[in-house]
């Protein structure tokens, strides 16, 4: 069957008596040129090995089978078992493993399915957890590339330049990790229910070194947390959080050029990596 036919999804939902969770922030694409295109420009090759997060009823399982050498389709929902046995069938390239992503460890889960594979990750995240998921999957380090869907806002958020409005700590986090491009964007009425807001699908080509030398990461991103966690204060002000004299702070916002009432919003990765390496010492 087609798994982006509204009317064959609507019948197989109602026969399974699956009812859409709020909670879990379900939306099932309907329209099919959304899943061709994001499986087509995330690359998706014969010689690839692709982790899908959230198949749902299988849209982009589906499009992701038919170019991948092999996909995990990773699903914290069980209700939609029965529902994904009938939408994709059995299949030779595929593998279903019910579960939630946050709790499997990433890396070896693609060791394990992907020993020859070029290792990728698809999906369309539910918005209440798209942060946590993509911050796990950029945190495992095994991917080529994360191809995600994700609330409009988030993406332009997450690829955000320094001094923008809406650059952030997830905006240096994502970027460190890798190059985010936001490919096309995915109006409400592709879904089963239609969201509230628009979608975008995005591209995180996954950097093989950051774009700056840092010794501690943890370290660096305390302190790229706190310099975001008061936006209307100065830089010096905002790491005060960090527990550091404020002679020490402005001694090393001065050895790192830059001025004194500089705020943290205008920094680019280069200077948070210059400034972290500075106050660790």
């Amino acid at each position: 069957m087609d798994p982006c036919n509204i009317h064959e999804i609507k019948d197989v939902l109602g026969r399974h008596g699956f009812h859409f969770s709020k909670a879990k922030g379900q939306n099932f694409l309907i329209q099919s040129w959304v899943p061709e295109r994001i499986a087509r420009e995330a690359g998706v090759e014969a010689d690839c090995g692709v982790l899908e997060v959230g198949p749902g009823v299988g849209p982009l399982t589906d499009q992701l089978t038919r170019r991948a050498g092999k996909v995990l389709a990773v699903e914290v929902d069980t209700r939609l078992r029965p529902v994904l046995a009938e939408t994709l069938g059995r299949r030779d390239n595929l593998e279903i493993l019910f579960g939630d992503i946050l709790k499997q460890d990433i890396p070896a889960l693609v060791r394990d399915r992907f020993p020859n594979l070029r290792p990728k990750a698809c999906a369309n995240l539910p918005y209440y957890i798209t942060s946590d998921i993509l911050a796990a999957l950029l945190e495992a380090r095994c991917f080529e590339s994360v191809t995600v869907m994700v609330q409009k806002e988030v993406a332009e958020r997450i690829c955000a330049a320094p001094g923008a409005a809406d650059y952030g700590a997830f905006s240096v986090f994502c970027q460190y990790h890798a190059q985010p491009e936001i490919l096309f964007d995915v109006p409400p009425s592709c879904f089963l229910p239609q969201p509230k807001v628009t979608s975008s699908v995005l591209h995180l080509k996954v950097r093989s070194e950051p774009p700056a030398e840092v010794t501690d990461e943890a370290f660096f991103f305390r302190v790229v947390r706190a310099s975001f966690a008061q936006r209307r204060k100065t830089l010096v002000n905002g790491l005060g959080a960090l527990g550091i004299p404020k002679a020490q702070l402005i001694a090393a916002v001065a050895a790192c050029g830059l001025p004194e009432n500089v705020r943290g919003e205008t920094l680019s990765i280069p200077q948070f990596a210059a400034l972290a390496a500075r106050l660790a010492r």
